[in-house]
C-alpha cells in the first residue's frame, strides 16, 4: 500500500484571544493585507507563501499558548528583522542566537521564532 500521507506541513494554527486584533497584528508584522475573510467568527488563514498559518480564537486559552516556537518565519536579514521588531516595540525575548534566529512573543504571549534562511 503506497502511503496516502503526504510529507508537507498544511498550516499550523496559532490559538489567539481577539481574531480581528491577531489578524491585524501578524498581517502588520509580515507586511500582508489585513483585509482577508475572517472565517466562521473565529479562523482568520494568514495568506503566506507555502506553509499556512492560522489563527483561531476558538482554540485560545492559557493553557494552549505557544510556550516553545512550533515553527519560524524566515528572513534574509536577520539583523534587519530584529530591528524591524524592536522598532515596533514587539517583545523580544532574545538577542540573535548564533547570528541565525531570535524569538518573540505575540500579542497573547505565543512565542515564535524568526530565522534566517
Amino acid at each position: 500500500m503506497i502511503n496516502p500521507i503526504l510529507n508537507q506541513i498544511g498550516a499550523v494554527f496559532i490559538p489567539v484571544s481577539n481574531i480581528e486584533q491577531a489578524r491585524d497584528w501578524y498581517c502588520d508584522i509580515l507586511g500582508l493585507q489585513a483585509d482577508g475573510e475572517i472565517q466562521f467568527g473565529h479562523i482568520y488563514v494568514l495568506p503566506m507563501n507555502g506553509t499556512g498559518v492560522v489563527l483561531d480564537s476558538k482554540i485560545y486559552s492559557e493553557q494552549n499558548l505557544i510556550k516553545t516556537p512550533l515553527f519560524h518565519f524566515n528572513t534574509e536579514n536577520i539583523e534587519e528583522a530584529y530591528t524591524f521588531m524592536k522598532n515596533k516595540k514587539i517583545d523580544v525575548m532574545t538577542e540573535i542566537q548564533h547570528n541565525h534566529y531570535f524569538n518573540f512573543k505575540d500579542p497573547d504571549g505565543n512565542l515564535l521564532m524568526i530565522c534566517k534562511c
